[in-house]
């Protein structure tokens, strides 16, 4: 099941071991981080993983969320309050019964932020939806490896009671597709006016998190570009796979 499940800027080595012991009690066994500590896996790591080695040392490694996340259909952050973001927040079953539908079509990410301030707005916006675990409201913070062993618990109880789902039409379109087709709507609203180059970040923002929402599949995503297209020729550049950037689905 290509379930990753995510680490970002980890501080403390112990919480990367026993969050590999977590994962693969529960037989999950994709771990990704994201800036980790310096000499990882250091001593501290080995000994908290303690019979999860395997998982450990085959943690991918990676400089940003965005090369974490590139090639997958579906992003969900885990986030210890709720946030006024518009982001779609699921609970951890809704959470792990979406993630395991998605995996059948391609990687999925379930994605922790570092232990003192959890994830960026930047990070939040590669996100599809957040998952908050129900706890105390005067005392709401989990260690991190105990959010990862919640929420891998949901997920192996979730894959004995999740309903077979047809194949979709069309796959849904990955994070570095979604990046591809943000920038080409930036070039387009900068060039008509209607975004304001001095600051668009907060408009970019609120688009991504509409997007995020409707998770559009690779066809949908072409219609999208086709018609951005048509309405600035020649605002399409080659993406970074080589593809020509233009040659969108007319709708």
């Amino acid at each position: 099941m290509p379930i990753r499940f995510i680490l970002c800027e980890p501080s403390h080595p112990g919480n990367i071991g026993a969050a590999a012991r977590a994962m693969k009690t529960m037989g999950f066994s994709q771990l990704v981080l994201v800036n980790p500590p310096e000499g990882h896996p250091d001593p501290a790591a080995r000994a908290r993983a303690s019979g999860a080695l395997d998982v450990l040392e085959a943690a991918t490694l990676r400089g940003s969320l965005a090369e974490a996340v590139a090639d997958c259909g579906l992003v969900i952050g885990a986030s210890a309050r709720h946030r006024r973001l518009g982001i779609a927040e699921l609970e951890p079953r809704e959470c792990a019964q979406q993630l395991l539908a998605a995996a059948a079509s391609g990687p999925v990410a379930l994605v922790f932020g570092t232990e003192r301030s959890g994830l960026s707005n930047a990070q939040l916006d590669l996100c599809h939806a957040l998952v908050s675990i129900p706890a105390n409201p005067e005392y709401s913070s989990l260690n991190l490896a105990a959010a990862v062993q919640l929420l891998a618990w949901e997920l192996r109880e979730a894959q004995g009671t999740t309903l077979d789902t047809p194949p979709a039409e069309s796959p849904p379109a990955t994070i570095e597709d979604m990046e591809i087709f943000y920038e080409h709507l930036q070039r387009v609203l900068d060039a008509s006016g209607f975004l304001d180059p001095g600051n668009p970040r907060q408009l970019m923002r609120r688009l991504r998190r509409l997007f995020n929402r409707t998770r559009p599949d690779q066809n949908e995503l072409n219609i999208l570009r086709g018609i951005l297209a048509s309405l600035a020729p020649g605002s399409g550049r080659r993406d970074w796979r080589g593809m020509p950037a233009d040659d969108g689905e007319s709708p």
